[in-house]
């Protein structure tokens, strides 16, 4: 499964090679397992609002920046962007709900899958649509010696969110890499189609509540159940890698 993934993704760039050096991370549902406060924060706020909405939009949302979301919502419910104004106060009011519910656990399996792309050698980078600094600042204290701020994409870094391709474009800047020589790790289905639409080997880890067919109609090229799961398979991954070639 593994080693046709990699054939497939380089046959379909006509790349000779998927050589990794560095590992782009998605946040929310990958490093942490705050998507279901992240779903109850936005629903409530936009309920607040009468914006048309359910607990289940913001699973696919996920990737998005918050005015994108606001944006989406506002023209699902009312045919028009929101305005300035409306986008500041709706995304206060989430982010200190979000703040509220965040327990800030890491996500089950995450560590272990971090602790591996570091000790291979791979550089590792976060590439994530949120700009809740709640989490930001928590990255040092779940990873501590793992991630750098100069090599962290944010909501705040980039003009078009997920599904874009500019957050991993940016992400591919950063770590000075080209697209096949990343692989990105993400859980939502509009991070694998920015990972992927920027010509980036894409796992997704289906750590939510979406069915495995979402992440795999959005592109992703490889798809597991878990972190758990990821890391045992990481040096598999790796080999593969390295036997795949002209």
């Amino acid at each position: 499964m593994i080693k046709e993934a990699i054939i497939r993704y380089l046959n379909k760039y006509s790349y000779s090679q998927l050589i990794p050096k560095a590992v782009l991370f998605d946040m929310d549902g990958v490093l942490y397992d705050s998507m279901q406060f992240h779903a109850r924060a936005w629903h409530e706020v936009a309920s607040g609002h009468s914006l048309q909405c359910t607990p289940a939009d913001f699973y696919l949302f996920e990737g998005r920046t918050g005015d994108s979301t606001i944006n989406e919502l506002f023209q699902r419910t009312f045919h028009r962007d929101a305005t300035p104004e409306e986008k500041k106060e709706i995304y206060k009011q989430k982010a200190a709900l979000f703040t509220q519910y965040n327990d800030g656990q890491a996500m089950p399996g995450a560590k272990e899958v971090v602790e591996q792309v570091a000790q291979s050698g791979l550089q590792t980078l976060i590439v994530t649509g949120s700009g809740q600094k709640s989490l930001i600042e928590k990255i040092n204290i779940s990873y501590p010696g793992q991630f750098v701020r100069s090599k962290m994409v944010t909501g705040y870094d980039v003009k078009y969110g997920k599904p874009h391709p500019e957050p991993y474009l940016i992400g591919l800047e950063k770590a000075g890499v080209k697209n096949n020589e990343a692989i990105v790790i993400e859980n939502a289905p509009l991070g694998v189609q920015s990972a992927i639409a920027a010509q980036i080997f894409t796992i997704a880890v289906n750590t939510g509540p979406l069915e495995n067919k979402i992440l795999l109609d959005a592109g992703a090229n490889l798809l597991f159940p878990d972190m758990h799961t990821l890391a045992k398979n990481w040096a598999l991954i790796l080999k593969l890698c390295k036997e795949v070639t002209d």
